[in-house]
């Protein structure tokens, strides 16, 4: 028994030193069997884009408002009950159509009763004319017959301009807005009864950076879109306020649009893209493969399976590029991703 004890703890201790013998060079052996596959995981693979010259447009985007071309508040001149509303709300208008009618009644009555006193003074001077030619006045008497007539028809006259303003005409043609009043009501002047607009065109207000003013002029073309609509609306820059704002820095901009259709209306919320040049054979890359460096701006290319750096200028950016101004040329392949993991001289592998 204990002969079989000792041939067993003999044979574990031989296959232990065995083991302790063995073991590193398996290790190593393994070791070297992986770096090839490690050595091989270095050539990074990165997406690339190559350069090409392009036309691009200059522009900057802002926001605005739309405006009617013309509105205004129908309003009273007098103090009156209103006796007829001659229009629906949300109609459309001609220039000079009769819309409310005030009552009148008084100033009617009033012009009557000087109607008789013009005929009566009419009638008067016609007698002292004659007697004037017969010399049976003198002149002096003929002439306050003739003031006395032709102060009765100033105040006829008078009379019929007061009683003009107790109608109500569209000022221009449109489409009436909803009205605040109704048949009976009295109102004062100045109060408001509807409002109407014009909107066969439309103008859009907005302001742009003061460093854009050499940029800018009448007759230049913007491109803005509104909420409910996918396709864009084309107006054109008629007017532009003749100082820069103090606080903002900005110069307001008017802008004229066709709207046939009554698709815009004012008080809508509008983005514009303004045009203002179109530049050709520019060099245009992605903002992300722009790396900010302190003063400088680098970039990298893939140059025979090798990446290289390249310090570039910058100039006019937009939504997704941005223009380069030295420092690429057409033909170069750009690289857009890996960045962090990059640097110079290290091989990878392209894909554009």
């Amino acid at each position: 028994m204990k002969r079989g004890l000792k041939r067993l703890l003999y044979l574990v201790l031989v296959l232990a030193i065995t083991f302790i013998i063995a073991y590193p060079k398996l290790d190593l052996t393994a070791k070297k069997s992986a770096t090839p596959a490690r050595s091989s995981r270095t050539i990074l693979t990165v997406e690339g884009q190559q350069i090409r010259y392009e036309t691009i447009d200059y522009s900057v985007r802002v926001t605005g408002t739309i405006i009617a071309d013309e509105s205004v508040n129908l309003n009273s001149e007098v103090s009156a009950k209103i006796d007829n509303i001659l229009f629906q709300e949300g109609e459309k208008v001609k220039k000079g159509q009769l819309l409310v009618t005030l009552n009148d009644d008084e100033l009617r009555a009033e012009l009557e009763k000087l109607k008789f006193t013009q005929k009566l003074n009419e009638d008067n001077e016609f007698r002292q004319k004659k007697l004037l030619e017969k010399e049976a006045i003198s002149r002096e008497e003929y002439e306050i017959a003739l003031t006395t007539l032709n102060t009765s028809r100033s105040e006829s006259k008078l009379l019929e301009t007061r009683r003009a303003k107790y109608k109500i005409y569209a000022p221009f043609s449109g489409r009436v807005g909803l009205r605040e009043v109704s048949v009976g009501s009295y109102i004062n002047p100045g109060s408001t009864i509807a409002r109407i607009y014009s909107i066969d065109q439309v103008k859009i207000d907005f302001s742009v950076p003061g460093k854009y003013l050499k940029d800018i002029d009448v007759g230049d073309k913007i491109q803005f879109s509104v909420e409910g609509y996918e396709e864009p609306f084309d107006g054109e820059i008629y007017a532009l306020e003749p100082q820069i704002d103090p606080q903002s820095r900005s110069i307001k901009l008017r802008a004229v649009s066709p709207n046939q259709e009554n698709k815009l209306l004012p008080g809508q919320f509008v983005k514009i893209n303004l045009i203002l040049d179109q530049i050709e054979n520019s060099i245009m890359v992605p903002n992300i493969a722009l790396i900010p460096e302190l003063n400088k701006t680098k970039v990298f290319v893939h140059v025979d399976g090798k990446v290289e750096t390249r310090i570039v200028e910058p100039g006019i950016r937009t939504e997704e590029s941005v223009q380069i101004l030295s420092g690429l040329n057409p033909g170069d392949v750009i690289i857009t991703t890996g960045l962090l993991q990059i640097r110079q001289g290290m091989t990878v592998n392209i894909q554009e």
